[in-house]
Order: C-alpha cells, then structure tokens, then sequence
C-alpha cells in the first residue's frame, strides 16, 4: 500500500465517522429569485437561434448505472409476498405485451405469458439471470425501452437518434460505462446506424476506480474482500466529473440515461435543449463583451436580466481581477421542473462565509434545525433533468474543472454489506458540490421533458408509448 493510500484511509475513516456535510440555506429558489421563467415566444426566439450556431456540441450521458432496480419489485415478490408489491406484479403481468422488451422474448414464451400458462418463478429467473435475457445485471441504458414500429429502441439509441434531431454541424456523444459491457453498446450503436444510415460520433470512459472509496464498518475499521485486500466501491456520480472533463465541445448537453421519451413525444424536450443551447450561447457573448470592457455596470445589468448572481458575489467584486474571475468559470444552465412530489433535492440559494451563491441541493445536505427544514419544504422545483454546459473560458481554453469542485460537500452513506451496515464517502455529487464554484443559470422548463424510468412499471406510462 503507497503512502497516498494510507492517508486516503485515515482521512476517509475521519469522514465517515462524522456526518454528512450540511450546507446553511438561505432560501429556495423561484421564479423571479433565481429561477427564470421564458415566455413562448423567447423560447421560440431561442430555439430558432440555436439553428443559426456553428459550433461542435457534445453530449454526455452517464450510462453506466444497472438496470436492476426496474425490476426490484419483482425480487421482492419473490422473496417476501405483499399486498404492495403483489399489486405491482399483477400489472406488469397484466400489460405484459405493453413492454418494449415483450418483443424479444421467445415467441412461445410471448404465447404462454399472454395465456398466463408461465410460471412467475420461471419467467422471472429468464427475465433476470445471465442464462435468460440477463436485465438484473445489464446497464439500464440497453434494456429496451421503446417501440417504435417495426424497431425496438433502448435508451442509448433513443438518446442518439434525439440528440441528432439538434441538427448541428458536429455531435459528439460520450457514454460513461462499465467496461465489461463496452462490447454491447458498441453492438446496440452498430444497430441504430444501421437503422438510420447514419455513421454517430461515440466515445466512451468509465469511472476511474482510483476515486473509489474505501469501506468501513461500524467501529471505523478498513473492510476487507476474499483476497484481505481493502474493500472499495465507486464513489458516486461526482467521480464522473474527471470523465466530463475529457468532453470536447463549445457546448456539452447533459441527460440522465432514464430521462427519455418516446421518440414519437420528443419534440418537446429537442425544442427545450435547443433553447437552452442558444441561451448559453447569447450569455457568452455577453460575458465577452464585459470581459472586453471590464465593465463592473454591465454585469449587474446582465445579472438583471439573467438573475444569475447574488448581491454579495456582486459587491465582493473590488478589482478588475476579482471580476475576471467571477465570469471565467464554467458555466451551466439549468432545465428545472416544478417538483410534484419527486424524490431527490433542488435549487437553493446557499450561503457561505458571507457569500450566497445558487446551488442543487440534495436532501441528505440539509440539516434537521426546523428553519432550515421549512426552507426544504418551501422549494418549488426539482433536480435538473437537463443542463448544458460551456467548459471553457472566454477565450475557448479549457478550464480544469477540478478547480470549480468543493470538495468538502461529500456524502457519507451507509449500505448493507453480507448483512452488515458499513460506510464509504461519496464525491461532491456531479451537479451538487463538483460544480459548486461554476456560474449557475436555472431555467423553468415544461414538466413533459421530465419522464425518469426508475421501475419498468415507469414505461407504461403516456411518455413512454407510442
């Protein structure tokens, strides 16, 4: 074991062995105080400029998340019967031919499924164990998703043949994996070319296994695999940061994989990711003509038309120093939709030795003190569902992103190893603390360009069928 190893564990062991990391709300963020609310003819505006740009565009899809939990409720039902996941079972059983994976089952396996002549045990062990079609261990971004007649879609092809529909000179596509299923998404994008004559631009990484964590138990001791080598698991999605940084691109679109709809009811968030494009776009040249001038009125003129600033970040500024590096950061926007009961954080305003800057903030950073929980209860949006994103400077040179990250917003999370509790940090998550320092913009966009595929049961609904 090297010296840095070791200081990894002692300074892991210290972390777990404490809370996590709480952030002081100042409050939520809405329309008029941080949120921007478009009206239909500036999306329109913004949408038809994002025809007019000439730029490369990249898009990066974190994919390599597994696709078993769709299927947890089926697990559960098998080990442990309930009243709940009984109700669940029976309706997927009972649209069974509604799923766009139905299309690849044996056809007489398809016969006795609809004639209910299978057993569930059977059909269950086919449908998830590698000697069937393996959908408890495959990445959630190649189980089929969609139908779209005569051809059955899964993620990552809906997410490529969406994504062309931007209609711009140079596209790009990034997919972070798990190296042992490389073979299969190159094999799902030979497919979608094929299908479109069309030849996709697709690179892929995985998450470095040097950011892994290490384990502990409960008494902060180093957990141990069969070979007595130090226990490790992946440390969240805010390890992928490494991974964004190697994307090229004047802009970078950002997606979860499970956040697609069908290719039939995509236009909407095409028009949406267009815009947002164009947005970032027009606040850059902005940015530059400030940058050019250094000029401290423009910028609060900006900042009232964008509302991207606090008044604290403003008047910390007190040098034309100070005001280049306010705006030479990354910088993202936002596409935020009204939370209707979701799980997950949102968009806060956070201060933080007297500087209020905006935030996503997850729920596992917020503190139990009753004023900061009704300023949970208060927010009115939810995790962004798509975000673009410039990762250069003014002048086009890229920036190390890693000089943007707080590495101090961690997460500490407890999971059952053999039965037992143990504990591991997690990285600033991607959109939380690694992009703490970048220069944030949250937009309104329509609740229809949000449709997460976290149960197969997900996929009957409007979004998702033809």
């Amino acid at each position: 074991m090297t010296t840095n190893q070791e200081q990894q564990i002692i300074d892991q062991r210290e972390k777990v062995s404490q809370a996590n990391p709480k952030l002081n709300i100042v409050a939520p963020c809405r329309i008029g105080n941080g949120i921007l609310q478009l009206t239909e003819s500036e999306w329109d505006y913004y949408y038809n400029s994002f025809k007019n740009l000439n730029c490369k565009i990249g898009v990066f899809i974190p994919a390599s998340g597994s696709g078993s939990r769709m299927f947890e409720f089926l697990f559960d039902f098998l080990s442990n019967p309930t009243e709940e996941n009984r109700s669940l079972v029976e309706r997927f059983l009972n649209r069974i031919q509604k799923f766009a994976f139905f299309r690849h089952l044996p056809l007489e396996l398809q016969r006795k499924l609809i004639n209910f002549e299978v057993s569930l045990d059977d059909f269950a062990n086919y449908l998830l164990q590698r000697e069937g079609m393996a959908y408890g261990e495959m990445p959630k971004g190649l189980i089929p998703f969609h139908v779209l007649e005569p051809f059955v879609l899964n993620p990552i092809q809906e997410h490529i043949v969406q994504s062309n529909l931007l209609r711009v000179n140079e596209l790009h596509f990034h997919f972070t994996i798990q190296k042992r299923f490389e073979d299969f998404f190159k094999k799902t994008i030979n497919q979608i070319e094929g299908l479109t004559g069309t030849n996709f631009q697709v690179s892929y990484s995985e998450q470095n296994q040097e950011t892994d964590s290490y384990v502990f138990d409960l008494e902060g001791n180093l957990v141990v695999n069969e070979e007595n080598q130090p226990l490790r698991r992946p440390a969240g999605h805010g390890a992928l940061l490494h991974n964004l940084q190697s994307v090229e691109g004047e802009l970078i679109f950002i997606k979860n994989i499970d956040n697609v709809q069908h290719y039939s009811k995509s236009q909407p968030s095409i028009k949406v990711w267009s815009a947002l494009g164009s947005l970032l776009f027009e606040f850059k040249q902005v940015l530059k003509s400030i940058e050019a001038k250094l000029n401290l009125d423009k910028l609060k003129e900006l900042n009232k038309k964008y509302d991207v600033f606090s008044a604290s970040e403003i008047e910390e500024i007190k040098t034309n120093e100070q005001l280049i590096e306010l705006i030479n950061r990354p910088i993202r926007i936002c596409g935020m939709v009204r939370n209707e009961g979701q799980p997950g954080g949102g968009p806060f305003h956070v201060e933080e030795n007297g500087i209020v800057r905006k935030q996503i903030v997850e729920k596992a950073q917020i503190s139990n003190n009753p004023d900061q929980y009704k300023q949970m209860v208060q927010s009115t949006h939810f995790n962004p569902v798509m975000m673009v994103l410039s990762t250069t400077n003014l002048k086009g040179e890229k920036l190390d992103l890693t000089q943007f990250c707080d590495d101090s917003k961690y997460f500490v999370v407890s999971k059952k190893q053999k039965g037992k509790e143990v504990r591991f940090i997690e990285l600033p998550g991607l959109w939380n603390g690694s992009m703490a320092n970048w220069t944030t913009l949250f937009v309104e966009v329509p609740n229809e360009t949000f449709s997460p595929v976290k149960t197969v049961l997900d996929l009957l609904n409007e979004a998702h069928l033809a």
